[in-house]
């Protein structure tokens, strides 16, 4: 008996399009369904945040002076904001390894689906996991004091930020998750996410730092976007005017919006790419 002939490849830009979302979505549906199957690691993810903010809000906030004055679990939010954010690069990286390493992308390309569905699908469901995560943080902060001052809608794009740089982020962890293919070897660059999120202003003040030291810190995407939410929100250690401050210090909201676009430009198609090669 002949193999079944497999759906012809569309031909339009627009009919790609909808097959490419189509298979995405249903993959994004896979992923969550498998978090059902798996309770644990989705009690893990949201249970993170909360203890961040009472671990960092109470043990660095007895030994750390806000600059300028303010409350310090006020000033810590938006960077654990961040962090959460951040962690999209280990979880979609370690989700995507597992999955190479027990053949399950292999059978991937042996369906007759889009081929950019199965990062797709990964980076929508990771982004679904980090709404979730935001939401339980946002309400812990509440809970310990934090506030957001400045109204309704700068607290919406500072979420919104913090969504699309978590959606960005996720398509390099799908990168590295594609690379690596072995879930045992990405358990050993997870944390390598940490010092990238420590260096940065999202602890502790950068003026202390040496100069070297805090050139880098200055210009981490997590330091910016860090900023970025400080501004929005109206909590202490937001940027203030007419400052000898580094660019993405000086325009917070612009430069974690180009980090954003930058980080999907180059991942995005490097991941669709790297699907499809692995495949022959």
């Amino acid at each position: 008996m002949s193999a079944p002939a497999l759906p012809a490849r569309p031909s339009s830009l627009a009919a790609r399009l909808r097959w490419t979302a189509a298979d995405g979505l249903t993959l994004v549906g896979r992923e969550l369904g498998r978090l059902r199957q798996e309770p644990g690691e989705l009690i893990a993810a949201l249970i993170f945040p909360a203890v961040m903010v009472v671990l960092f809000g109470y043990v660095f906030g007895s030994a750390i002076t806000v600059p300028g004055g303010g409350n310090y679990r006020e000033y810590l939010m938006p960077g654990l904001f961040v962090m959460v954010s951040f962690t999209s690069v280990m979880a979609v990286t370690m989700r995507v390894a597992t999955d190479a390493s027990r053949g399950v992308m292999d059978r991937f390309r042996a369906m007759p689906m889009a081929r950019s569905a199965v990062p797709f699908g990964q980076a929508g469901a990771d982004l679904l996991n980090g709404v979730l995560a935001l939401v339980i943080m946002a309400a812990t902060g509440l809970v310990v004091g934090w506030r957001a001052h400045r109204g309704l809608w700068p607290t919406a794009e500072a979420f919104l930020l913090l969504v699309l740089l978590r959606h960005a982020l996720s398509w390099a962890g799908c990168f590295l998750g594609l690379v690596v293919r072995n879930e045992q070897t990405a358990d050993q660059f997870v944390p390598l996410v940490f010092p990238v999120t420590m260096l940065s202003n999202s602890f502790v003040p950068t003026g202390g730092m040496p100069g070297w030291l805090r050139a880098v810190a200055d210009w981490n995407p997590v330091s910016a976007a860090t900023a970025a939410c400080r501004q929005l929100f109206g909590n202490p250690g937001a940027p203030a005017a007419h400052t000898d401050l580094a660019w993405p210090l000086a325009h917070p909201v612009a430069a974690t919006l180009l980090w954003s676009i930058a980080l999907t430009a180059v991942f995005a198609p490097l991941s669709v790419r790297t699907f499809h090669r692995r495949g022959r």
